[in-house]
């Protein structure tokens, strides 16, 4: 399979994600800027994978991106970011949303499973209430403190000042 082919568009999602579930597979959704990839989001998304058998990931685009982080980021192009979350074993499909946040995307997908970092209480997660009443479920998934793409940021800032 070409990587590049699990980024998908919102309406071809859509059905393939209905056609899985009636298939029975349980379909896992996270969503994230992904904007410099490092440990903590490889282990967070192969967390989010194992438990389902399929993960959808919602990806930031660059406009999203600037609107919560500002003006500097990202770093990385939405096409680079999402080439990059396609080479992992652990992402099935990649969808681009322009939204500051994920909330129309779960929505038109409907998972069955929204995965979050365990630093978001479930109260605060974009599209939990949605999921659960759906009869779907919420997992937190622990973080790793150290990894942050804003703390790389710093590092290589002050490093080279």
């Amino acid at each position: 399979m070409n990587t590049l082919s699990k980024v998908i568009k919102v309406k071809d999602i859509i059905p393939k994600v209905s056609a899985l579930q009636k298939a029975g597979k349980k379909v896992a959704f996270t969503n994230g800027c992904f904007d410099i990839l490092h440990v903590g989001h490889v282990r967070y998304l192969s967390a989010a994978r194992s438990e389902g058998d399929i993960l959808v990931v919602g990806l930031n685009s660059d406009e999203s991106v600037r609107s919560i982080k500002g003006p500097k980021r990202p770093i990385v192009s939405q096409a680079e970011r999402s080439e990059v979350l396609s080479s992992l074993w652990c992402v099935d499909y990649i969808v681009l949303f322009h939204e500051p946040d994920p909330f129309k995307l779960i929505q038109a997908i409907g998972p069955d499973l929204l995965v979050k970092g365990d630093d978001w209480a479930e109260r605060d997660i974009i599209g939990a209430d949605f999921v659960k009443a759906k009869g779907g479920k919420i997992l937190r998934v622990p973080v790793v403190s150290s990894a942050s793409t804003s703390r790389i940021i710093e590092r290589i800032v002050k490093r080279y000042r």
